[in-house]
């Protein structure tokens, strides 16, 4: 039996796409604008403000688009509906074991037909197929868990530098100017 190769979309298989990003057959440059009004909005100043800005890009961008994960949850459903009613079963019924398994050949075949009749069916849905679980909201819950711990993380240094910060500008006032070059050489 050979094995089935599922094509995976460029961006997919290098983690372009993501529940809390641009999902297939959204509109990247209507993302691109709502990123670019909120940037002339926010003014952000250094790359911390400027990930910020992208984040509530990404979060209004999906807030406004949520229906991407009915259109992914409603095509995987009916791809999964279509397999069940044209691949035969490889378990044998639990209360007649004598009718055996079908032939993989068979397997194989009925596969096939099922995976050509979702593509078929489902049209440019049938990406959200091939995408798993990904385009769904507990990815993205999954995935704003992730971001909020990194997030947490990344305020924890950014007020350890501000103190660190302060300390030095302290040790600046404290020393004269030989304090000049401890500071230069801490804020480098």
């Amino acid at each position: 039996m050979g094995v089935r190769v599922k094509k995976l979309y460029p961006a997919l298989k290098h983690g372009g796409y993501s529940a809390t990003g641009l999902l297939p057959g959204e509109d990247l440059a209507a993302f691109e604008k709502l990123h670019q009004d909120l940037r002339l909005e926010h003014c952000p100043d250094g790359p911390l403000q400027e990930d910020t800005v992208r984040d509530i890009a990404r979060w209004t961008w999906r807030k406004q688009n949520l229906g991407t994960f009915r259109i992914a949850e409603a095509a995987r459903e009916r791809a999964s509906a279509i397999r069940s009613e044209m691949i035969p079963s490889t378990t044998p019924p639990f209360d007649f074991p004598l009718l055996g398994v079908p032939d993989p050949a068979d397997v194989k075949a009925a596969t096939e037909a099922a995976e050509a009749q979702a593509r078929k069916e489902l049209g440019e849905d049938y990406k959200f197929v091939e995408m798993g679980d990904l385009a769904t909201a507990t990815q993205m819950l999954a995935d704003l868990e992730v971001e909020e711990r990194l997030n947490a993380m990344i305020d924890r240094l950014c007020m350890s530098s501000e103190h660190f910060g302060q300390l030095a500008w302290q040790f600046k006032r404290m020393s004269g100017s030989s304090g000049l070059k401890v500071q230069a050489a801490i804020a480098c």
